[in-house]
């Protein structure tokens, strides 16, 4: 089995690479999917994120409140990286069995879409990570409609991000992408063409 861990900061063109390595034959597991399974109601990490970010988290009837853990969460580094402390273990967990699942299927390609990859420690379980770079103000205008928040909102969160120089530093494997789709899909193709091989 071939595991391609891929990362990159919010809004950067991380799911439009997932969905090019579906097309061909990857498996692909979704951080982000991880996360809402793992912080579904009476899981034990909604006490531990309680008591980090406040009960004002959850909803009445006890399922997690994801704008307001957001806007907790994403409003500072140090916020963002107790967040991350509190639930990459869990999340790292979860991933390694379904990992062991698929192998014993047989299952020969996967891609780890992980936007905290690198901060999990689940590089060490891929062959190799690819990043996605992307100019902020596209990022920007991206995860505002994407997630509908204000400018304000969005300015915070990629704040809170991580600079370029961080993916640089830990992989020679980079996509750029400018906003030109074309081109980033061209990219993407001879890149998951390169993996496969």
């Amino acid at each position: 089995m071939k595991i391609i861990g891929l990362t990159g900061p919010t809004g950067s063109g991380k799911s439009t690479v997932a969905t090019v390595a579906e097309e061909n034959g990857f498996f692909v597991i979704n951080c982000d999917s991880i996360a809402r399974e793992v912080t579904e109601p009476n899981s034990p990490l909604l006490p531990l994120l309680c008591e980090a970010f406040g009960e004002e988290i959850l909803f009445a009837d006890g399922t997690l409140n994801r704008k307001e853990l957001a806007k907790r969460a994403f409003c500072s580094k140090k916020n963002t990286e107790l967040l991350n402390s509190i639930m990459l273990p869990f999340i790292a967990e979860r991933i390694k069995d379904i990992i062991e699942n698929l192998s014993a299927d047989g299952v020969e390609f996967v891609l780890l879409d992980a936007p905290t990859l690198f901060e999990s420690g689940l590089d060490s379980i891929c062959d190799l990570c690819l990043a996605v770079l992307c100019p902020e103000n596209i990022r920007k205008k991206r995860i505002i409609e994407r997630d509908n928040l204000t400018e304000e909102q969005a300015d915070i969160r990629l704040a809170a991000s991580k600079p370029d120089s961080f993916y640089c530093e830990r992989t020679k494997h980079i996509l750029v992408n400018d906003g030109e789709l074309q081109n980033f899909l061209a990219q993407i193709s001879e890149k998951i063409g390169e993996l496969i091989q």
